[in-house]
Protein backbone atom coordinates (compact mmCIF):
# COMPACT_ATOMS: atom_id res chain seq x y z
CA UNK A 1 0.00 0.00 0.00
CA UNK A 2 2.80 2.41 0.57
CA UNK A 3 5.02 1.07 -2.29
CA UNK A 4 6.36 4.58 -4.46
CA UNK A 5 5.38 4.18 -7.97
CA UNK A 6 7.64 3.13 -9.95
CA UNK A 7 6.74 4.36 -13.25
CA UNK A 8 7.97 8.30 -12.76
CA UNK A 9 6.65 10.86 -15.47
CA UNK A 10 9.50 13.26 -17.33
CA UNK A 11 8.70 17.09 -17.03
CA UNK A 12 9.98 18.50 -20.34
CA UNK A 13 12.19 21.79 -19.49
CA UNK A 14 10.09 23.48 -21.69
CA UNK A 15 6.42 22.93 -19.98
CA UNK A 16 8.43 24.99 -16.60
CA UNK A 17 6.99 28.34 -17.16
CA UNK A 18 7.08 31.43 -15.19
CA UNK A 19 4.54 32.44 -12.90
CA UNK A 20 2.81 35.70 -13.23
CA UNK A 21 3.24 38.39 -10.75
CA UNK A 22 3.94 42.17 -10.16
CA UNK A 23 7.66 41.61 -8.57
CA UNK A 24 10.05 38.67 -9.82
CA UNK A 25 13.31 39.37 -8.03
CA UNK A 26 13.77 36.55 -5.39
CA UNK A 27 9.92 35.91 -6.14
CA UNK A 28 10.29 31.74 -7.23
CA UNK A 29 9.24 32.54 -10.65
CA UNK A 30 12.52 32.62 -12.52
CA UNK A 31 12.73 31.06 -15.83
CA UNK A 32 13.48 27.51 -15.65
CA UNK A 33 13.69 27.21 -19.38
CA UNK A 34 17.15 24.82 -19.03
CA UNK A 35 16.70 22.97 -15.90
CA UNK A 36 14.36 20.09 -16.84
CA UNK A 37 16.98 17.98 -16.37
CA UNK A 38 17.99 18.58 -12.52
CA UNK A 39 14.45 18.90 -12.19
CA UNK A 40 13.84 15.11 -13.78
CA UNK A 41 16.61 13.93 -11.55
CA UNK A 42 15.37 14.98 -8.32
CA UNK A 43 11.62 14.01 -8.92
CA UNK A 44 12.75 10.62 -9.73
CA UNK A 45 14.95 10.72 -6.59
CA UNK A 46 12.40 12.51 -4.02
CA UNK A 47 12.23 11.16 -0.74
CA UNK A 48 9.08 10.68 1.30
CA UNK A 49 7.35 13.77 1.62
CA UNK A 50 5.85 13.62 5.40
CA UNK A 51 3.61 17.32 6.02
CA UNK A 52 2.46 18.22 8.53
CA UNK A 53 -0.86 20.42 8.28
CA UNK A 54 -3.46 22.36 10.42
CA UNK A 55 -5.97 21.82 7.50
CA UNK A 56 -7.68 18.49 6.99
CA UNK A 57 -7.24 16.85 3.93
CA UNK A 58 -10.88 16.53 3.37
CA UNK A 59 -11.95 19.67 5.10
CA UNK A 60 -11.71 22.02 2.15
CA UNK A 61 -9.76 21.00 -1.37
CA UNK A 62 -6.99 23.49 -1.95
CA UNK A 63 -3.11 24.06 -2.52
CA UNK A 64 -2.26 21.48 -0.05
CA UNK A 65 -3.77 18.75 -1.97
CA UNK A 66 -3.09 20.47 -5.54
CA UNK A 67 0.60 20.46 -4.54
CA UNK A 68 1.24 17.22 -2.44
CA UNK A 69 -1.33 15.09 -4.67
CA UNK A 70 1.69 16.44 -7.80
CA UNK A 71 4.76 14.94 -5.38
CA UNK A 72 2.48 11.73 -5.02
CA UNK A 73 3.54 10.63 -8.88
CA UNK A 74 7.12 10.31 -7.43
CA UNK A 75 6.73 9.60 -3.84
CA UNK A 76 4.76 8.72 -0.93
CA UNK A 77 3.15 11.41 0.57
CA UNK A 78 2.64 11.29 4.60
CA UNK A 79 -0.13 13.86 5.69
CA UNK A 80 -0.37 14.51 9.14
CA UNK A 81 -3.37 16.30 10.49
CA UNK A 82 -3.33 17.87 14.03
CA UNK A 83 -4.56 15.49 16.48
CA UNK A 84 -8.33 14.71 17.70
CA UNK A 85 -9.15 13.97 21.41
CA UNK A 86 -12.13 12.43 23.24
CA UNK A 87 -12.80 10.52 26.51
CA UNK A 88 -10.97 7.46 27.30
CA UNK A 89 -8.63 7.18 23.51
CA UNK A 90 -5.81 4.88 23.75
CA UNK A 91 -3.26 6.69 21.59
CA UNK A 92 -2.82 6.02 17.83
CA UNK A 93 -3.30 6.88 14.57
CA UNK A 94 -5.78 6.62 12.31
CA UNK A 95 -4.28 6.06 8.97
CA UNK A 96 -6.05 6.12 5.51
CA UNK A 97 -5.18 6.68 2.09
CA UNK A 98 -6.57 9.26 -0.49
CA UNK A 99 -5.31 7.49 -3.76
CA UNK A 100 -1.78 6.03 -4.84
CA UNK A 101 0.75 7.27 -2.75
CA UNK A 102 -1.25 9.28 -0.10
CA UNK A 103 -1.56 8.31 3.32
CA UNK A 104 -3.09 10.66 5.83
CA UNK A 105 -2.69 10.03 9.58
CA UNK A 106 -4.78 11.95 12.60
CA UNK A 107 -3.80 11.09 15.95
CA UNK A 108 -6.70 10.18 18.25
CA UNK A 109 -5.66 11.39 22.19
CA UNK A 110 -7.80 11.14 25.11
CA UNK A 111 -9.24 13.97 27.38
CA UNK A 112 -7.43 15.62 29.79
CA UNK A 113 -3.73 15.39 28.32
CA UNK A 114 -1.21 18.62 29.17
CA UNK A 115 -0.09 20.28 25.92
CA UNK A 116 3.55 18.59 26.67
CA UNK A 117 1.86 15.38 27.15
CA UNK A 118 -0.25 15.73 24.18
CA UNK A 119 3.31 16.52 22.41
CA UNK A 120 5.41 13.64 23.79
CA UNK A 121 2.48 11.02 22.89
CA UNK A 122 2.32 12.21 19.32
CA UNK A 123 6.19 12.20 18.97
CA UNK A 124 6.27 8.49 20.13
CA UNK A 125 3.79 7.66 17.69
CA UNK A 126 5.44 9.20 14.81
CA UNK A 127 8.61 7.93 15.69
CA UNK A 128 7.31 4.47 15.78
CA UNK A 129 5.81 4.90 12.21
CA UNK A 130 8.20 6.37 10.60
CA UNK A 131 10.40 2.97 11.85
CA UNK A 132 7.27 0.74 10.84
CA UNK A 133 6.74 2.12 7.47
CA UNK A 134 10.32 2.12 6.87
CA UNK A 135 10.43 5.83 6.15
CA UNK A 136 14.50 6.69 6.13
CA UNK A 137 14.74 9.37 3.34
CA UNK A 138 12.03 12.07 3.74
CA UNK A 139 11.50 15.82 2.91
CA UNK A 140 9.80 17.90 5.71
CA UNK A 141 6.82 19.75 4.13
CA UNK A 142 5.21 22.20 7.12
CA UNK A 143 2.24 24.10 6.83
CA UNK A 144 2.07 24.86 10.58
CA UNK A 145 5.13 25.91 12.86
CA UNK A 146 2.63 24.35 15.41
CA UNK A 147 4.36 20.93 14.70
CA UNK A 148 7.36 21.42 15.44
CA UNK A 149 6.60 20.63 18.69
CA UNK A 150 6.38 16.92 17.77
CA UNK A 151 8.91 17.36 14.67
CA UNK A 152 12.77 18.37 16.06
CA UNK A 153 13.68 15.06 16.58
CA UNK A 154 13.33 14.34 12.88
CA UNK A 155 16.37 14.34 10.07
CA UNK A 156 14.81 14.98 7.14
CA UNK A 157 17.10 15.69 3.71
CA UNK A 158 15.33 18.85 3.64
CA UNK A 159 12.49 20.90 5.27
CA UNK A 160 10.05 23.09 3.60
CA UNK A 161 7.77 25.81 4.83
CA UNK A 162 4.89 26.32 2.40
CA UNK A 163 3.57 29.69 4.60
CA UNK A 164 -0.01 29.75 2.86
CA UNK A 165 -1.50 32.31 5.22
CA UNK A 166 -0.53 33.99 8.23
CA UNK A 167 -1.90 31.44 10.61
CA UNK A 168 -0.94 34.34 13.75
CA UNK A 169 -3.63 36.95 12.83
CA UNK A 170 -6.14 33.69 12.59
CA UNK A 171 -9.38 33.85 15.57
CA UNK A 172 -7.93 31.19 17.87
CA UNK A 173 -4.36 31.26 16.97
CA UNK A 174 -2.03 29.53 20.04
CA UNK A 175 -0.09 32.20 21.58
CA UNK A 176 3.14 30.52 20.51
CA UNK A 177 2.46 30.58 17.12
CA UNK A 178 4.80 33.39 16.18
CA UNK A 179 7.57 32.33 18.64
CA UNK A 180 7.70 28.45 16.28
CA UNK A 181 7.20 30.51 13.48
CA UNK A 182 10.46 32.08 13.97
CA UNK A 183 12.34 28.97 14.60
CA UNK A 184 10.51 27.54 11.58
CA UNK A 185 12.25 29.82 9.47
CA UNK A 186 15.36 29.29 11.35
CA UNK A 187 14.65 25.21 10.54
CA UNK A 188 13.44 25.63 6.97
CA UNK A 189 15.68 25.21 3.42
CA UNK A 190 13.21 27.11 1.40
CA UNK A 191 10.18 29.12 2.70
CA UNK A 192 7.34 29.75 0.07
CA UNK A 193 4.51 32.23 0.76
CA UNK A 194 0.67 31.86 -0.56
CA UNK A 195 0.66 35.37 -1.66
CA UNK A 196 2.74 38.72 -3.02
CA UNK A 197 1.81 40.43 0.35
CA UNK A 198 3.20 37.55 2.29
CA UNK A 199 6.31 37.28 0.47
CA UNK A 200 6.98 41.12 1.30
CA UNK A 201 6.11 40.53 4.66
CA UNK A 202 8.02 37.61 5.31
CA UNK A 203 11.30 37.67 2.59
CA UNK A 204 13.25 39.61 5.86
CA UNK A 205 13.06 36.60 7.40
CA UNK A 206 15.21 33.97 5.34
CA UNK A 207 17.23 33.74 3.03
CA UNK A 208 15.52 31.49 0.53
CA UNK A 209 11.81 33.06 0.27
CA UNK A 210 9.80 32.73 -3.06
CA UNK A 211 6.26 33.61 -3.40
CA UNK A 212 4.18 31.12 -5.34
CA UNK A 213 0.35 32.38 -4.78
CA UNK A 214 -2.40 31.05 -5.80
CA UNK A 215 -3.22 29.11 -9.23
CA UNK A 216 -6.10 27.07 -10.80
CA UNK A 217 -6.97 23.93 -12.54
CA UNK A 218 -7.70 25.78 -15.61
CA UNK A 219 -9.74 23.08 -17.37
CA UNK A 220 -11.67 22.19 -13.88
CA UNK A 221 -13.22 25.40 -13.27
CA UNK A 222 -13.64 26.14 -16.92
CA UNK A 223 -16.09 23.72 -17.88
CA UNK A 224 -18.53 25.88 -15.50
CA UNK A 225 -18.46 28.30 -18.80
CA UNK A 226 -20.21 25.06 -21.06
CA UNK A 227 -23.80 25.25 -19.24
CA UNK A 228 -23.94 22.66 -16.55
CA UNK A 229 -26.90 21.40 -14.78
CA UNK A 230 -28.19 23.18 -12.43
CA UNK A 231 -27.63 21.44 -9.13
CA UNK A 232 -30.96 20.31 -6.99
CA UNK A 233 -30.72 22.94 -4.34
CA UNK A 234 -29.62 25.70 -6.49
CA UNK A 235 -31.55 25.27 -9.55
CA UNK A 236 -35.05 26.78 -7.68
CA UNK A 237 -33.15 30.28 -7.05
CA UNK A 238 -34.19 32.84 -9.25
CA UNK A 239 -31.58 35.17 -10.64
CA UNK A 240 -29.49 37.27 -11.08
CA UNK A 241 -27.67 35.34 -9.04
CA UNK A 242 -24.58 36.29 -6.96
CA UNK A 243 -22.62 33.64 -5.39
CA UNK A 244 -19.32 32.89 -2.98
CA UNK A 245 -17.90 29.74 -2.38
CA UNK A 246 -15.13 29.07 0.61
CA UNK A 247 -14.87 29.29 4.21
CA UNK A 248 -17.56 31.16 5.97
CA UNK A 249 -15.06 32.26 9.04
CA UNK A 250 -13.89 35.37 10.91
CA UNK A 251 -12.51 36.45 6.88
CA UNK A 252 -16.07 36.57 5.86
CA UNK A 253 -17.87 40.79 5.87
CA UNK A 254 -21.47 39.58 7.46
CA UNK A 255 -22.16 42.89 7.40
CA UNK A 256 -21.58 43.90 3.91
CA UNK A 257 -23.50 40.81 2.72
CA UNK A 258 -26.70 41.77 4.93
CA UNK A 259 -26.49 45.57 3.36
CA UNK A 260 -26.40 44.18 0.20
CA UNK A 261 -29.18 42.11 0.50
CA UNK A 262 -31.37 44.43 2.20
CA UNK A 263 -30.70 47.27 -0.40
CA UNK A 264 -31.46 44.73 -3.65
CA UNK A 265 -34.12 42.65 -2.54
CA UNK A 266 -34.38 41.19 -6.41
CA UNK A 267 -30.47 39.87 -6.27
CA UNK A 268 -30.39 36.61 -4.95
CA UNK A 269 -26.90 35.79 -2.79
CA UNK A 270 -25.58 32.12 -3.09
CA UNK A 271 -22.93 31.30 -0.36
CA UNK A 272 -21.21 27.93 -0.51
CA UNK A 273 -18.30 26.46 2.44
CA UNK A 274 -18.75 25.49 5.77
CA UNK A 275 -19.14 27.80 8.82
CA UNK A 276 -15.67 28.03 10.79
CA UNK A 277 -14.96 29.86 13.78
CA UNK A 278 -18.09 32.21 13.67
CA UNK A 279 -21.26 31.75 15.15
CA UNK A 280 -23.87 30.47 12.17
CA UNK A 281 -26.58 32.70 14.19
CA UNK A 282 -24.29 35.61 13.15
CA UNK A 283 -25.13 35.15 9.44
CA UNK A 284 -28.01 37.53 8.20
CA UNK A 285 -31.52 35.73 7.22
CA UNK A 286 -32.66 37.47 4.73
CA UNK A 287 -35.16 35.62 2.34
CA UNK A 288 -32.64 36.30 -0.95
CA UNK A 289 -29.74 34.60 0.93
CA UNK A 290 -28.94 30.91 0.51
CA UNK A 291 -26.12 28.98 2.58
CA UNK A 292 -25.88 25.85 0.64
CA UNK A 293 -23.10 24.08 2.51
CA UNK A 294 -19.79 22.81 1.75
CA UNK A 295 -19.93 21.38 -1.69
CA UNK A 296 -16.88 18.80 -3.33
CA UNK A 297 -14.67 20.40 -5.21
CA UNK A 298 -15.50 18.52 -8.26
CA UNK A 299 -19.27 19.62 -7.84
CA UNK A 300 -18.27 23.52 -7.87
CA UNK A 301 -17.69 23.89 -11.59
CA UNK A 302 -21.69 23.14 -11.84
CA UNK A 303 -22.79 25.95 -9.11
CA UNK A 304 -20.71 28.50 -10.45
CA UNK A 305 -22.40 28.08 -14.09
CA UNK A 306 -25.13 28.91 -12.64
CA UNK A 307 -23.93 32.37 -11.28
CA UNK A 308 -24.15 35.75 -13.22
CA UNK A 309 -21.77 36.92 -10.53
CA UNK A 310 -19.05 35.87 -8.06
CA UNK A 311 -18.28 37.66 -5.20
CA UNK A 312 -15.24 37.72 -2.43
CA UNK A 313 -16.74 39.94 0.18
CA UNK A 314 -14.04 39.63 2.22
CA UNK A 315 -13.82 41.93 5.95
CA UNK A 316 -11.10 44.40 6.46
CA UNK A 317 -8.86 42.96 9.57
CA UNK A 318 -5.71 41.35 10.24
CA UNK A 319 -6.75 37.97 9.54
CA UNK A 320 -7.33 39.14 5.91
CA UNK A 321 -4.28 41.45 5.46
CA UNK A 322 -2.37 38.73 3.65
CA UNK A 323 -4.13 36.92 1.86
CA UNK A 324 -4.08 35.51 -1.55
CA UNK A 325 -7.84 34.24 -2.14
CA UNK A 326 -7.42 30.73 -4.31
CA UNK A 327 -10.92 31.08 -5.86
CA UNK A 328 -10.12 34.92 -7.54
CA UNK A 329 -8.53 32.98 -10.59
CA UNK A 330 -10.88 30.38 -9.98
CA UNK A 331 -14.32 32.37 -11.31
CA UNK A 332 -12.01 34.03 -13.65
CA UNK A 333 -11.40 30.66 -15.02
CA UNK A 334 -14.98 29.52 -14.98
CA UNK A 335 -15.68 33.15 -17.04
CA UNK A 336 -17.61 35.08 -14.22
CA UNK A 337 -17.19 38.66 -13.47
CA UNK A 338 -16.01 39.21 -9.74
CA UNK A 339 -16.27 42.10 -7.56
CA UNK A 340 -14.42 41.63 -4.40
CA UNK A 341 -13.13 44.31 -1.46
CA UNK A 342 -10.03 45.81 -1.69
CA UNK A 343 -7.77 42.63 -0.60
CA UNK A 344 -4.18 43.37 -1.18
CA UNK A 345 -3.21 40.25 -3.80
CA UNK A 346 -6.57 40.40 -5.67
CA UNK A 347 -6.05 44.77 -6.17
CA UNK A 348 -3.00 43.56 -7.66
CA UNK A 349 -2.56 42.01 -10.35
CA UNK A 350 -6.29 41.69 -10.74
CA UNK A 351 -7.93 44.72 -9.96
CA UNK A 352 -4.73 46.47 -11.52
CA UNK A 353 -5.33 44.78 -14.54
CA UNK A 354 -9.00 45.94 -15.00
CA UNK A 355 -9.66 41.48 -14.33
CA UNK A 356 -11.93 42.12 -11.13
CA UNK A 357 -14.04 44.83 -9.37
CA UNK A 358 -12.81 46.50 -6.44
CA UNK A 359 -15.45 48.17 -4.22
CA UNK A 360 -14.94 49.20 -0.66
CA UNK A 361 -18.40 49.19 0.95
CA UNK A 362 -22.13 48.32 0.18
CA UNK A 363 -22.47 51.19 -1.35
CA UNK A 364 -19.79 50.81 -3.87
CA UNK A 365 -20.28 46.79 -3.75
CA UNK A 366 -23.87 47.50 -5.76
CA UNK A 367 -22.48 50.08 -8.35
CA UNK A 368 -19.63 46.99 -8.99
CA UNK A 369 -22.17 44.48 -9.14
CA UNK A 370 -24.06 46.08 -11.73
CA UNK A 371 -21.14 46.88 -14.08
CA UNK A 372 -20.75 43.33 -13.62
CA UNK A 373 -23.66 42.06 -14.11
CA UNK A 374 -23.28 43.79 -17.62
CA UNK A 375 -20.07 43.09 -18.12
CA UNK A 376 -21.18 38.50 -18.05
CA UNK A 377 -21.15 37.73 -21.76
CA UNK A 378 -17.88 40.48 -22.71
CA UNK A 379 -15.74 38.64 -25.18
CA UNK A 380 -13.25 41.39 -25.29
CA UNK A 381 -13.18 40.99 -20.78
CA UNK A 382 -13.21 37.43 -21.07
CA UNK A 383 -10.08 37.59 -23.93
CA UNK A 384 -8.26 39.63 -21.48
CA UNK A 385 -9.01 37.17 -18.58
CA UNK A 386 -7.70 33.99 -20.94
CA UNK A 387 -4.64 36.13 -21.69
CA UNK A 388 -3.63 36.66 -18.22
CA UNK A 389 -4.26 33.03 -16.74
CA UNK A 390 -2.57 31.55 -20.05
CA UNK A 391 0.70 30.37 -18.45
CA UNK A 392 -0.84 30.13 -14.73
CA UNK A 393 -1.77 26.57 -13.17
CA UNK A 394 -1.18 24.28 -10.47
CA UNK A 395 1.14 22.21 -12.67
CA UNK A 396 3.83 25.30 -13.06
CA UNK A 397 3.10 26.12 -9.81
CA UNK A 398 4.12 23.12 -7.97
CA UNK A 399 7.03 22.79 -11.06
CA UNK A 400 8.52 25.78 -10.23
CA UNK A 401 8.12 24.73 -6.26
CA UNK A 402 9.92 21.72 -6.93
CA UNK A 403 12.90 23.10 -8.67
CA UNK A 404 13.25 25.55 -5.68
CA UNK A 405 13.90 22.51 -3.83
CA UNK A 406 15.92 20.76 -5.78
CA UNK A 407 18.10 24.08 -5.89
CA UNK A 408 17.93 24.32 -1.98
CA UNK A 409 19.01 20.51 -1.45
CA UNK A 410 21.77 20.64 -3.76
CA UNK A 411 23.31 23.72 -1.92
CA UNK A 412 22.99 21.40 1.40
CA UNK A 413 25.15 18.78 -0.67
CA UNK A 414 28.21 20.80 -1.70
Amino acid sequence: MYKASTASPSIPSETLTDFPTTETKNSGTQSVANSGNALNTFLNNLPDVVCFSHLRWDFVYQRPQHLLSRFAKYSRVFYFEEPVFYDNAQPHFDVTTRGENITVLVAHLPHGLTPQESDEKQIELLDAFLVAQKINRYLLWYYTPMALEISRQLQPELTVFDCMDELSAFKFAPPRLRELEAEMFWKADVVFTGGQSLFEAKKASHANVHAFPSSIDKAHFGTARKGLDDPADQAYIPYPRLGFFGVLDERFDIELLENLANAQPDWQFIMIGPVVKIDPETLPKNANIYYLGGKKYEELPSYLAGWDVALLPFADNESTRFISPTKTPEYLAAGKPVVSTPIRDVVRPYGENNLVHIARDAAEFEVAIQNALLQNNDPEWLQKVDAFLANTSWEQTWQNMALQMQKALAGKTK
